[in-house]
């Protein structure tokens, strides 16, 4: 109701900012509305569909077609075709739903809406300020050891959070918000965090805020911060190690010659990760029984979900057995890493679409970032943020699924990264973010789509 109603008295455009970001990052994804006879709805599915609708409708068919359109509608396909076969045509209806109103739309908006640098910057900035908001949640959560949105959701969506629950570690609350788990939430603010960091590293921020003082710290330095306390609640590794390692890719951009720095960061990630991951690959092989830690426990479980659900994903290699079809080991009811997962649920040509998704997409935006060069100000590259941000993506789901809201942002994530490279990436910020990017928002014109 909302979305129809920005649309009808502002603009489509609007009524993605203001109403569908809202909804994807505020609002919880354990929450459906159930309709009779048709898919169930979250929040943030209910949002994108008028807007989507209405996007189509009344944009000419100019889109410019790309490589990540490609891949994503056959990540799509794949994932709706598993379905049909494994489980018949009603359970692929509510899949296919799923990943359209939290896939491929959130693709094709992000693309389509988001194409001037004001837009980007306006993008950008909700996405942070959203987050900034979530903190005071994640302190209630913390603090209390009770998801809030769990009391507040929970009166009027009776029995869809049960499964989520408040996770401890080291004694401390892990703070999950909308997002169900604490590991999910950490994914989110890892993405949060670097997007902060382009826009405080690009000056994008006023010096200060209006009505609060932070005494020597600067608005986007306060924000930086914000963004790390969220992180540092959820208390999850693979998220924290993913936003290290999108801060090394990330500082290939934060210097006047990036193709030299590049191949400072290659020896480092090549000297650094080939002895890590064979530590890590022994800390993991001692099996939960010898375990001496809970983390070494848990990586354990993670080691040995690989060896033992292997073979099964290779039994059904073409087009897995569906979402709730794998047969179950005893004793692992939890699949904690989304490659293996997707393999089990969809085939293994669905982790290889995904695989395909994200390292391709690094790889574009490094060749924008190193093709455009140096930019100023240092550290204004938003070619290697988002690289870096693939990069640490890629890491952290290879310790839990990707579910929930992270879904439609990862899908939005790369809609926006890939509008980005067809604008030319980092070439366009050649002047600077306080030039042209400046300026106040205006509404697209729809011309972007089939060259």
């Amino acid at each position: 109701m909302f979305a129809i109603l920005w649309i009808a008295r502002k603009s489509c455009y609007r009524a993605y900012i203001d109403v569908y970001l809202f909804s994807v990052f505020l609002l919880p994804g354990w929450c459906r509305w159930p309709v009779p006879g048709a898919p169930d709805p979250t929040f943030h599915e209910a949002a994108i569909l008028p807007i989507a609708g209405y996007y189509i409708l009344k944009s000419p068919k100019t889109w410019r077609l790309s490589i990540g359109d490609v891949l994503i509608f056959l990540f799509a396909l794949q994932m709706g075709w598993s379905e049909y076969t494994n489980a018949g045509y009603n359970e692929a209806q509510n899949l296919l739903f799923d990943v359209i109103a939290a896939g491929l739309f959130p693709y094709m908006l992000a693309k389509g809406l988001v194409v001037t640098p004001a837009q980007r910057i306006e993008f950008v900035k909700r996405i942070v300020w959203l987050l900034t908001i979530l903190i005071f949640f994640f302190v209630y959560e913390f603090k209390f050891a009770y998801n809030p949105y769990r009391l507040i959701f929970d009166k009027f969506f009776p029995g869809q959070g049960d499964g989520w629950v408040t996770t401890f570690r080291y004694g401390f609350a892990r703070t999950a918000g909308p997002y169900g788990h604490a590991i999910l939430a950490g994914i989110v603010f890892m993405i949060g965090f670097h997007l902060q960091r382009w826009l405080e590293r690009s000056g994008a921020w006023e010096a200060r805020f209006k009505r609060i003082n932070f005494g020597s710290l600067s608005k986007g330095r306060t924000l930086s911060i914000a963004m790390l306390a969220g992180i540092a609640m959820t208390m999850v590794r693979g998220p924290q190690i993913g936003a290290v390692l999108g801060s090394v890719v990330a500082a290939i951009g934060s210097t006047p010659n990036p193709k030299k720095r590049a191949g400072v960061v290659l020896a480092i990630l090549i000297a650094v990760g080939i002895p890590a991951g064979i530590a890590m690959y022994s800390y993991a092989s001692v099996g939960r029984a010898a375990a001496q830690t809970a983390s070494q426990e848990s990586a354990a479980y993670r080691k040995e979900l690989i060896d033992k659900y292997v073979d099964i994903a290779e039994e059904h290699a073409m087009f897995g057995w569906g979402r709730n079809g794998w047969p179950k080991i005893l004793g692992m009811p939890s699949i904690d890493n989304y490659y293996l997962l997707l393999a089990l649920m969809h085939g293994i040509p669905a982790t290889a679409l995904l695989l395909t998704i994200l390292f391709l997409m690094m790889a574009r935006l490094l060749r924008n970032g190193l093709r455009a060069g140096g930019l100023k100000p240092i550290g204004s590259s938003l070619s290697f943020r988002l690289a870096g941000i693939y990069a640490g993506f890629a890491f952290a789901v290879l310790t839990v699924y990707m579910g929930d809201n992270v879904i439609p942002i990862f899908f939005t994530l790369t809609g926006f990264a890939d509008g980005y490279l067809m604008a030319n990436g980092d070439f366009s910020l050649k002047q600077g973010i306080t030039g042209p990017a400046a300026e106040a928002p205006v509404e697209p014109r729809f011309r972007t789509v089939l060259a």
